[in-house]
């Protein structure tokens, strides 16, 4: 699973192999080491609700995913899906969940081999 995070944005994107995972259990995390600290990421489904929202608490980051979403997510061509989440003051959220694709100029030492082909040929 990768995270990006840019600003009141967070893109995280998922391997095959992560997308089934989420797709069975619901539920997927990583954390990046910093000595006695850890920055956690996860994705969790949710039985309600109709589009992403996100959480931070305890240094993690947890994205919300409606079990309708998630089911259709894993299950179908859906690359993924987007929205902007309210935070207070007019501000927003954007969440972006979607299906990691090959680089088309990746470097060689990158291992692509669980991501899915991408649509294009050349950028």
């Amino acid at each position: 699973m990768k995270i990006r995070i840019k600003g009141n944005s967070i893109r995280v994107r998922l391997s095959r192999p992560e997308v089934d995972q989420f797709g069975a259990e619901g539920y997927l995390e990583e954390r990046t080491e910093f000595g006695t600290n850890a920055f956690t990421y996860a994705l969790q489904t949710m039985p309600d609700g109709t589009g992403l929202s996100a959480s931070f608490a305890e240094g993690k980051i947890t994205m919300h995913v409606p079990a309708s979403l998630t089911r259709e997510w894993v299950t179908t061509e859906t690359v993924g899906y987007n929205n902007n989440m309210e935070i207070g003051n007019g501000d927003q959220l954007f969440l972006l969940l979607e299906k990691d694709f090959k680089c088309i100029d990746a470097p060689a030492y990158e291992d692509q081999s669980d991501n899915y082909e991408h649509p294009k040929t050349t950028c």
